[in-house]
């Protein structure tokens, strides 16, 4: 045990000893760790009013994505048939969720028909459908939309086939 005078002789920090907590520390060593916490958890989080750090335009190219092919070659008349075979097809399962896929072996295109939405009628009453069909040719992709409509034997007649335009 200390001597009575050496123990008054301790500055306040070592005197603290019957506090636990944020008390050990006062209100002002209260405030101050919580405006650290505050500021360091607020820091992971930067807003930039101006958009992204790094900004692509059209012309960029990631080691992940390669350049789009925009003028592509179109898909020949051939591979439309088989396309819209397989539109037919996967029309006349009446699948929900189901697509088709197609591959034309004259010129290598390939690709799949989905069917989208529910079924619609027509003005002139016939049931018909809108659907999406990929096309592969080489390192050329791309997306043609098409509509289809039954007719009165059951089968899908397409009526558009076409470069599918966003928006």
């Amino acid at each position: 045990m200390r001597p009575p005078a050496v123990s008054c002789a301790l500055p306040p920090l070592y005197r603290t000893w019957g506090r636990v907590g944020l008390s050990a520390i006062g209100p002002v060593g209260a405030v101050m760790t919580l405006i650290l916490i505050g500021a360091t958890a607020g820091g992971c989080s930067l807003s930039r009013p101006e958009g992204a750090f790094a900004k692509m335009d059209g012309n960029d190219v990631t080691g992940s994505i390669g350049a789009a092919q925009a003028g592509g070659p179109a898909p020949t008349e051939s591979d439309l048939a088989f396309a819209r075979n397989a539109a037919s097809d996967v029309l006349t399962k009446g699948s929900k969720d189901s697509s088709q896929p197609w591959e034309n072996p004259e010129t290598g295109a390939r690709g799949s028909v989905t069917p989208l939405a529910q079924a619609y009628s027509s003005a002139d009453g016939r049931t018909c459908r809108d659907f999406l069909a990929s096309y592969v040719n080489g390192r050329n992709e791309s997306w043609l939309q098409g509509a289809a409509c039954q007719t009165g034997q059951g089968s899908w007649e397409i009526h558009t086939l076409k470069p599918w335009r966003r928006g």
